[in-house]
């Protein structure tokens, strides 16, 4: 018989793992889009769509579940500035100034930011096993970044792309930790909505700004589908889905699933674009599992 906390941790890495994968897209149509619209806009027509996709699923729960809204507000809205107005704009930002290999590397250290933020202020163990298991993952994945060639590592340059993908990694560690301590009186539909809603709000005057100095719709048939993506299951599906493995695992442990993206990006590329899948992958996905393993066993 299963016990009830691990069907929860199961199902907690099932969500991790799912909104990993939908996050490993969002990479891929992100740097694909780079050249055709500009990243305000790409990030306020993502945060448009999923808002309005979830809309009629979710405005009867929130006109409800307002006064219960409306007590955490202040909460809320500093949540949704994090991770929903600066977090992926800021990536979508670097895109233009840095290369995929700079960003894929910068962006793995989300999680060690979690688990250095939930150590200091929360007091969080951080545990031998855990430490070795974060030392395997980022080896594991530098291996399958630089294809196993050291030397690519020792020839990046870094410039200010970089920066904004430093800060949107650590914005991304925060808005985690922040997820943590959602009201349990809030329903998480109703939660969600009102963060894609305040982050889309605060994401307005950015988006008039932008097109003010590069004024277009800039949607058309090669660029529509892609937006959808990026709106309906990298936005809405992938944050309902990281969300709740927060709530199940914690930022930590949720956290660390994180790591598996390069392998789904790898796979999306080999299915997608006819990219080889060689020995080093193999051996990439073997220390990255081995790491994460370690990493979120008990004490």
């Amino acid at each position: 018989m299963i016990s009830e906390d691990k069907i929860r941790l199961i199902t907690g890495y099932g969500f991790a793992l799912g909104a990993t994968a939908l996050w490993s897209g969002n990479f891929i149509v992100a740097r694909g889009l780079n050249d055709h619209i500009p990243p305000v806009s790409l990030a306020f027509y993502r945060w448009l769509t999923a808002v309005l996709v979830f809309a009629p699923f979710t405005v009867q729960g929130v006109i409800k579940e307002w006064p219960l809204v409306r007590g955490h507000l202040w909460y809320m809205a500093v949540t949704a500035f994090i991770g929903v107005t600066c977090f992926n704009t800021f990536i979508y930002i670097a895109g233009h100034t840095t290369t995929a290999m700079n960003l894929s590397l910068i962006a793995i250290t989300f999680p060690v930011f979690v688990v250095l933020i939930s150590r200091v202020l929360f007091k969080e163990v951080l545990t031998v096993k855990r430490a070795v298991g974060i030392v395997v993952v980022l080896a594991g994945v530098v291996c399958l970044i630089t294809r196993g060639d050291v030397g690519r590592l020792l020839a990046i340059s870094f410039v200010a792309g970089d920066l904004w993908m430093l800060a949107s990694a650590v914005l991304f560690a925060v808005f985690s930790i922040l997820i943590k301590h959602k009201p349990d009186s809030i329903h998480l539909y109703t939660f969600q909505f009102t963060l894609f809603s305040l982050g889309l709000m605060f994401l307005l005057p950015f988006f008039i700004w932008e097109q003010t100095r590069m004024p277009g719709l800039y949607l058309n048939q090669s660029t529509l589908p892609a937006v959808l993506y990026v709106g309906i299951f990298a936005s809405l599906c992938a944050f309902l889905l990281w969300n709740r493995a927060i709530l199940l695992l914690g930022p930590s442990r949720a956290g660390m699933i994180y790591y598996t993206l390069p392998l789904f990006s790898g796979l999306l590329a080999f299915l997608c674009l006819g990219e080889n899948i060689g020995l080093v992958h193999g051996i990439s996905a073997v220390m990255i599992l081995t790491g994460i393993v370690l990493a979120n066993q008990k004490t």
